[in-house]
This record gives structure tokens, sequence and C-alpha cells, in this order.
């Protein structure tokens, strides 16, 4: 996907200096986020828009399904009568969703790069430093704890409904991602790190709960 972007906007670009190239990538740090700071971080370009923060709504989309089939194939009705319990489906489930996504974040990372080198972006930190975009690559994968506790949630409630939950996660992560580059900014820092850590945390902990109540108050089929 990254490279696809980095390469493709490239070429319709052409390297000329114009009005609409200007609008496009300058380098390849912007693939990764915005700058925070004016209107850098919510001004509707397509820099701004065909980042990493896209793969947040790949990620619930497997992360749904993931749990969906679960229930569709009638093995969650079954592990729950043998073997685990509720609590158990739900930690593991988000744990392991959330280590999916964080390699997906991580692959991202590397597809930019390559991209970038294809397409023969500039690597120069501009506004920036290295600290500050490893800040930026941390609380990105701090925030897929926030929409991997969400979809959990939309799917224990939507179980074989594949679509309801897709639906209901899309519609929570539309949400969150105006906000996504004004706590994830390319220039993160320190704060940024711990708020998003904590907020990952805080979403997990409690939207799981719910999902817990969600499955022992209602029916698996």
């Amino acid at each position: 996907m990254p490279i696809l972007i980095l390469v493709m906007t490239t070429m319709v670009g052409g390297g000329e200096e114009t009005s609409e190239t200007a609008e496009m990538f300058a380098n390849v740090w912007q693939a990764i986020s915005s700058v925070s700071g004016g209107n850098a971080a919510t001004e509707m370009s397509l820099a701004s828009m065909c980042n990493m923060n896209l793969m947040y709504f790949l990620i619930a989309v497997f992360t749904c399904i993931f749990i969906s089939d679960d229930f569709r194939s009638g093995y969650a009705k079954n592990l729950f009568t043998v073997r685990a319990g509720k609590t158990d489906y739900v930690f593991s489930k988000t744990l392991v969703c959330f280590m999916g996504g964080a390699l997906m974040m991580l692959c991202y990372f590397v597809g930019a790069m390559l991209g970038g080198a294809i397409a023969g972006l500039p690597f120069d930190l501009v506004e920036v430093n290295g600290g500050q975009v490893f800040a930026c690559l941390l609380t990105k994968v701090f925030v897929v704890s926030i929409f991997v506790a969400i979809c959990t949630l939309a799917s224990c409630f939507a179980k074989q409904k594949l679509w309801l939950s897709i639906l209901v996660s899309f519609g929570a992560g539309m949400l969150l991602f105006m906000m996504i580059p004004m706590i994830t900014p390319l220039n993160a820092g320190m704060f940024n790190v711990i708020l998003c850590l904590g907020g990952g945390a805080v979403f997990a902990i409690a939207l799981g709960a719910i999902s817990n109540v969600i499955l022992n108050k209602t029916s698996l089929v």
C-alpha cells in the first residue's frame, strides 16, 4: 500500500513544482504522519489523508473477520463450553489483534521507506528529528489498541454478523480518525507517547470488560 501510494502519486506529479503537486508528498515522512501546528494536522490534502492512519481501518476489517469467524463456524460456542472463559477469550483476541496490528504498522513503515526510495522522494527530516519520528511510530502502534478494543466490542455484539461489526467499527473509527493526526503527529514527543499508551490501556480494559459482559448476557448464536 505505501509503495503504491508513493510511487503512483510521484508518477502523476511528474516531479514538477506545481500547485497540484504541492498537495502531494514533499518527502517520505509525510507518508507516516503530518507535523502538528497550524492546519498541518487537519488540512484535507492527499498527503494528510493517504498516510499510515489508513491502516487503522484495515486493522479493523481484519479484527472483525478474525472474531466473527469464530461465531459463524461455531468454534466460539464449543470453546466456551469445554475450555476457556469469556474473559480469557476477550483478552486473547485483543492481545493477538493488537500484536497483528502493530506488525502491520511496522510493515507499513518499512514499505514507506522502500516506496520513498523507489519514487525518489527525499528523506530529509524537515521540522522534526529522528527521535520524534520514533515517538510518532510508537504512538501509532499504541493507538492500535484503541481500534482493536472497539472492533472486539463490535464483534462480540454482532457475533456472526460480520457486516454489522464492520459498520459499527467504521462508524466509531470515523469519530476518532480526525483526532489521530493531533495525538500522533510526526513531531510527537514523550507526552504523546504517554497519552496514547495510557489511552490505549484504558480503552482496552474498559471496552474489554463491556465485551465480556455482552458475551455473558447474550446468546452465542
